[in-house]
């Protein structure tokens, strides 16, 4: 069962919260999803790339089981319509499942057109539940994920919340400049 602790509570949902910041919409679909794949129970990190693939995936998911999933997040009809031009075209050997998350005001129909057949998609709707309206396909040639890239995995997940951490002190300290000003 998804882990609904963080759950947006507004009643006035994405849009009227963050506006139409592109950065702020990719951050709230992968808290989103972040919820809905249950951070408690699987390993969940953002932007994983140096020393596990050859390219970066938005939001890695390894299940209890040992398999991994792709989620490549769009927020834009032009985004997503670019990432066919990608060279890797999200082929791993070490990813069972990809899907696409996007936001459910971008159109399911539009979505379904321009993601790669072997693809799932997820639909996160301004309330930051999601939802998916396509099973994304099975890769059965994959082998477990290795406690080794577990651990690669894990660093780099660890890495990110000092980054963030070290983010949060910087905005707070603008926050004061300001309020001095």
């Amino acid at each position: 069962m998804p882990c609904k602790r963080y759950q947006f509570n507004s009643d006035k949902g994405l849009n009227n919260y963050w506006g139409n910041n592109e950065i702020w919409k990719n951050t709230w679909i992968r808290n989103s999803l972040s919820n809905f794949f249950d951070y408690r129970v699987n390993l969940i990190v953002p932007n994983v790339y140096w020393g596990f693939l050859t390219y970066e995936c938005d939001l890695l998911i390894i299940s209890k089981a040992g398999y991994a999933k792709e989620i490549e997040i769009k927020v834009s009809k032009a985004d997503l319509k670019k990432d066919k031009e990608k060279r890797h075209s999200h082929n791993s050997k070490k990813i069972r499942q990809l899907f696409f998350a996007i936001p459910e005001k971008l159109g399911i129909d539009f979505a379904l057109e321009h993601i790669p057949n072997k693809a799932g998609l997820i639909v996160v709707d301004k309330f930051g539940r999601c939802k998916v309206v396509k099973s994304a396909k099975i890769n059965t040639k994959v082998e477990k994920i290795s406690i080794e890239d577990k651990l690669k995995v894990a660093h780099l997940g660890s890495m990110r919340i000092w980054n963030l951490k070290w983010k949060l002190i910087d905005e707070k300290n603008k926050l004061n400049k300001a309020r001095l000003a």
